[in-house]
């Protein structure tokens, strides 16, 4: 479903109207459009900078220009920034953190619409004393300030929290975040660490070629669009759905180049047959998206064990089931991704969600309990949470809610499939290997939430 807001900016008569009334002027969002590439920022003007006694600059400045960026250290004349790299790993005082300010309060009105902002800091628990735990954690809540500050832009501004002797794995996220492949995804913190594994020579384009790939909820939506994401990097990819869908899940997968698997995940013998499948037909598979998901909202008085069963069933309890049972089959492979779709519902709850909001809590406690047990095998397990998703659910939404929802956010729009399929497609990446046991947004910096 379009969005009316968005047409009405794009004409500048319209978009002075609308801004004298107060309504927000969103800017449609620069989006990737197909899959990753080599040199992703070529030809783009990239600001990188030192808050202070940065230790990853030299990773930095090396992947920047891997990936073709022109890296400035000042920026001088009349040039417009497409992005800007802080390097804020060396900080250990509050005074410290006046180089955040040093680094960004030049620049912040030479930036190009749909820029995008990096902050690096090191990671709080390794710090040496509470001071500079506090001082690096500070760092996180500048970042999430920014964002809000630039989002009407179409800008962005995410952090990356870098572990002692992880700083490789830095190289993934940087791709990611300073690229129109995050164009939703803001004011977000990720995490990068050895746990699962130090940084290796992982390709940095076609990153799926070879692997296999199982979506469940594939037949349309989200599920669909990141089953086309995947397969757009290489993988072959096992579209799963109900069997009531057989005819859209066929379609999904016939356009992918994949396999369908009409399966209802919440039947006792579901787990076994998703396991032979996959060990019979691909040998293992390499990434998991547990995607299948329902909503059934009532208020808690009004709902019944029906409904409370059904959501409880479906979004959490059945991931557990599929994934116990491939780990006793042995049929995750190695080095292997699973990826969880919570949402921001679980993170702040919401009116009416008591069982919608409590299967995707369950799902970003699932990550963090499994993410050190997988790590020992080099598997990784992490969890998106979408926020207002522009989906035939949320179309179907009443004009007032429909409104709230799109606009409560840094950037004043909902997203679309694909951008929750570009994080899925992130966190899938063999390059990924520094992050796991992790929830992040796809919310355009929604106003609720952590």
């Amino acid at each position: 479903m379009s969005d009316y807001l968005i047409r009405l900016a794009n004409n500048p008569v319209a978009r002075r109207a609308i801004g004298a009334i107060g309504l927000p002027t969103p800017d449609e969002l620069a989006r990737a459009d197909g899959p990753y590439a080599e040199r992703p920022l070529e030809g783009k003007l990239v600001l990188l900078s030192d808050a202070g006694n940065g230790t990853v600059m030299s990773v930095l400045k090396e992947a920047l220009e891997q990936a073709g960026a022109e890296v400035l250290a000042s920026l001088d004349g009349e040039r417009r920034l497409d992005a800007a790299v802080v390097d804020a790993s060396g900080a250990r005082v509050p005074a410290d953190l006046a180089g955040l300010w040093e680094s960004l309060n030049p620049v912040m009105r030479k930036v190009n619409n749909n820029a995008r902002f990096l902050v690096v800091a090191a990671i709080p628990e390794e710090a040496g004393d509470p001071v500079q735990a506090a001082t690096r954690r500070a760092v996180e809540g500048f970042t999430r300030s920014l964002g809000k500050e630039i989002g009407s832009r179409g800008c962005t501004a995410n952090m990356v929290y870098v572990g002692e002797g992880a700083e490789g794995h830095v190289v993934w996220p940087l791709r990611f975040f300073l690229t129109g492949h995050s164009a939703y995804v803001d004011g977000q913190p990720v995490r990068v660490n050895n746990a699962a594994g130090k940084p290796g020579n992982a390709p940095l384009s076609k990153v799926l070629d070879g692997r296999t790939a199982l979506v469940t909820g594939a037949a349309r939506g989200i599920g669909a669009a990141t089953a086309e994401r995947l397969a757009a990097e290489g993988a072959h990819v096992v579209c799963l759905d109900i069997p009531a869908a057989e005819e859209a899940l066929k379609a999904t997968a016939d356009k992918v180049g994949g396999s369908a698997l009409p399966v209802d995940i919440t039947a006792d013998d579901a787990p076994q047959k998703i396991a032979a499948f996959l060990k019979e037909k691909r040998g293992g598979v390499d990434v998991v998206v547990h995607n299948a998901g329902v909503t059934r909202d009532k208020k808690l008085a009004n709902m019944s064990r029906q409904f409370w069963d059904m959501v409880i069933g479906i979004n959490f309890e059945a991931v557990t089931r599929i994934d116990a049972e491939l780990d006793k089959a042995g049929v995750l492979n190695e080095g292997g991704r699973v990826i969880c779709l919570s949402s921001i519902g679980g993170i702040a709850g919401n009116l009416g969600q008591t069982n919608y909001g409590a299967s995707k809590a369950g799902l970003i406690g699932y990550v963090q309990a499994r993410a050190p047990e997988l790590a020992k095998r080099g598997v990784t397990i992490n969890a998106v949470a979408p926020g207002f998703i522009e989906t035939d659910m949320t179309a179907a939404m009443p004009f007032a809610m429909r409104e709230g929802g799109r606009r409560m956010n840094s950037m004043s729009q909902g997203g679309q499939p694909g951008d929750v399929a570009e994080l899925i497609c992130f966190f899938s990446a063999p390059a990924a290997g520094g992050i796991s046991g992790q929830t992040v947004r796809v919310c355009g910096q929604s106003l609720i939430g952590a």
